[in-house]
C-alpha cells in the first residue's frame, strides 16, 4: 500500500483581498505536499476560500453585487494569486460548493443524533468582522480585542452545541497525543484555558440570510465558524478520495488555533468521525515591519510580488527567513528578500550552474566513481527536519551542500584543468540537490534538470548522470 498524505490549509475568508500572510501558509503546504509526492506518497492537497457569514453579506452590500457575484470574484482572485506562486491545490473548495452544503448538513444531523444538539436563546457581545462571540472576560471594554471596535449586544433564537460537554475527551486526546497541536506553546494555551471550563457553541444564526440552511430549522442559517471548519472532511468525501480522511496535518495560522484545537475535534467525536493528526499553528506575518491590512494600504497581493522579483524568491525566501516550526511571528521585509535573492540565489545556485554548464558545454563529461559531492547524509537531515516542520534547517542543509559544491570547484579549478571527472562529479552532485530543493522552488529545478538532461525523481538520487551533451544555462536569477 502506497503510503498516504493528506494536507490541508486555512480557507481564506473573501471579504477581502489575498496578502503575503494569506500566501506564507499556503507556500508552506505546497512544499510540503511535493515533498511527500517527491518520496512516492499518495499526496492530497486542499486549500479554497470560506465564502459564508454576515462579514461577506455586507462586504457584498457595499460594492453593490449579490454574495455570490461577490464571492465568485474574490475567490478567483486567490486561485489566480496561488497559481502566481506555483501553488497547485489538488483540490480548490469553496464553501457555497454543493457537496460541501450536503457534507454539512449531514454532519449536523449526526450531531443531532448523539444528542449534542439544543434550542436556546443566546445573549452576548458580538463581534461582526471576526464572526464571534466575546465574554466580557474576553473584551473587557466592550471592544473586539482584535480589531478595537465596539461589540454590538446581541440577543437571538439559536441552536447550540454542546461543546461543554468534551472538556475531558479534549484534555485526554492532547494528553495522549502530544502531537495534535503544534508548536507546544499553542498547545499548553488551549489547555489552559480548557481548564478553566467550556461553554456550549451557539451554531446558528437568525438575522441575515447568506449561509447553508440549518437542516433541523429552515429558520436558521449555520453559523460559518461551524460549517466552515467542516470542508476539510467535505474533501475526501468525493468518490476515490475516502481513503484520504483523517488529514495528517491542518497548517493554520495562530488565530485559528482555538477554533480548530477545540471546535473541531469536539465536532468530529460528535459525529462518529476520526480525528486529524496534527494541527499546526504557524505565527503571523509583518510586511516591512508593520502589520498587514489593508487600511495600512500595505496588503500587497502575492501576485505583484511575484511578478516583481519572481514566484521561487518569494517561496525561497518565504520558508528560508522565517523558522516556521517555532511558530514565532516573523517580518516579511523587502530588503531581506533583495538580500536572500542576491547573495543565496543568484551567488551560490545561480553561479554554479552557470559555471558548471558553461565548463561542461565546452570540455564534456567522463563518468567516474564519485568520492567527495555524497548526498545522502544531506537526504537524511532534510527529511528529519521536514518531519518537524522545520522547512528553513532543511533549506538550509541544501544550501550548505551547494556550498560544499562551490568549494569544490575553487579547490578543482576544472577551467584549468579541463577535467572531465570533476565536472560529471559536479554534475551529479547538481542533480542530487536539485531533486531535493524541488518541493521548495519547483520552476527554477526543472530548468535546472532540463540543462543537465535528468528526471527529478527521488529514485534519481541512485543513478548516476547520463554522459550527454550539456549547454550553457540561462541566468537562473539576475541580480536584483
Amino acid at each position: 500500500m502506497t503510503k498516504k498524505f493528506y494536507i490541508t490549509t486555512a480557507i481564506d475568508y473573501v471579504n477581502a483581498e489575498p496578502h503575503i500572510g494569506h500566501a506564507y501558509q499556503k507556500i508552506v503546504a505546497d512544499t510540503l505536499a511535493r515533498w511527500h509526492r517527491l518520496l512516492d506518497e499518495d499526496v492530497f492537497f486542499v486549500t479554497g476560500t470560506d465564502e459564508h457569514g454576515k462579514k461577506v453579506q455586507r462586504a457584498a452590500e457595499n460594492t453593490g453585487k449579490s454574495p455570490k457575484e461577490f464571492v465568485d470574484d474574490v475567490s478567483k482572485k486567490f486561485k489566480d494569486a496561488w497559481t502566481a506562486l506555483n501553488i497547485n491545490p489538488d483540490r480548490f473548495i469553496r464553501t457555497t460548493d454543493e457537496d460541501h452544503k450536503k457534507v454539512v448538513q449531514e454532519f449536523i444531523k449526526k450531531c443531532d443524533k448523539t444528542g449534542d444538539i439544543y434550542k436556546g436563546e443566546y445573549k452576548g457581545l458580538y463581534c461582526t468582522d471576526c464572526e464571534a462571540y466575546f465574554t466580557e472576560k474576553d473584551a473587557p471594554n466592550f471592544q473586539c480585542p482584535t480589531h478595537k471596535r465596539p461589540l454590538e449586544n446581541l440577543k437571538e433564537e439559536t441552536y447550540f452545541f454542546k461543546l461543554s460537554k468534551y472538556q475531558k475527551f479534549l484534555l485526554d486526546l492532547y494528553k495522549k497525543n502530544p502531537k495534535f497541536i503544534l508548536p507546544k506553546e499553542r498547545r499548553n494555551e488551549v489547555i489552559n484555558r480548557i481548564k478553566e471550563g467550556l461553554k456550549d457553541l451557539s451554531i446558528t444564526r437568525t438575522s441575515f440570510k447568506w449561509g447553508i440552511p440549518f437542516p433541523l430549522d429552515n429558520k436558521h442559517i449555520t453559523y460559518v465558524w461551524f460549517e466552515a471548519l467542516i470542508n476539510y472532511y467535505t474533501a475526501t468525501r468525493e468518490k476515490g478520495k475516502e481513503k484520504f480522511w483523517p488529514a495528517d496535518v491542518h497548517i493554520l495560522g495562530k488565530d485559528n488555533t482555538w477554533f480548530h484545537c477545540v471546535y473541531w475535534p469536539a465536532m468530529l467525536k460528535s459525529a462518529g468521525i476520526k480525528l486529524p493528526k496534527t494541527i499546526f499553528n504557524h505565527g503571523f506575518l509583518t510586511f516591512n515591519g508593520e502589520k498587514i491590512s489593508k487600511s495600512l494600504g500595505n496588503a500587497i497581493s502575492p501576485k505583484t510580488l511575484a511578478e516583481k522579483y519572481s514566484a521561487d524568491t518569494i517561496r525561497y525566501f518565504a520558508l528560508r527567513q522565517f523558522p516556521f516550526a517555532s511558530g514565532e511571528d516573523g517580518d516579511f521585509s523587502e530588503k531581506a528578500l533583495i538580500d536572500r535573492h542576491n547573495n543565496e540565489l543568484a551567488n551560490k545556485l545561480g553561479n554554479l550552474i552557470s559555471r558548471v554548464s558553461t565548463l561542461t558545454e565546452k570540455y564534456g563529461l567522463e563518468k567516474t566513481t564519485i568520492k567527495k559531492l555524497k548526498i545522502f547524509p544531506t537526504k537524511r537531515k532534510v527529511e528529519k527536519h521536514l518531519e518537524n516542520f522545520e522547512i528553513d534547517k532543511a533549506l538550509n542543509e541544501i544550501f550548505a551542500f551547494i556550498d560544499k559544491c562551490n568549494e569544490f570547484v575553487q579547490k578543482q579549478k576544472p577551467w584549468e584543468t579541463k577535467d572531465k571527472k570533476v565536472l560529471y562529479e559536479l554534475a551529479n552532485a547538481i542533480k542530487d540537490f536539485t531533486i531535493l530543493l524541488s518541493p521548495f522552488i519547483p520552476g527554477t529545478c526543472e530548468k535546472i534538470a532540463k540543462t543537465f538532461n535528468f528526471k527529478i525523481d527521488i529514485k534519481e538520487l541512485n543513478n548516476p548522470i547520463k554522459v550527454s551533451k550539456i549547454k550553457k544555462s540561462d541566468i537562473l536569477f539576475k541580480k536584483i
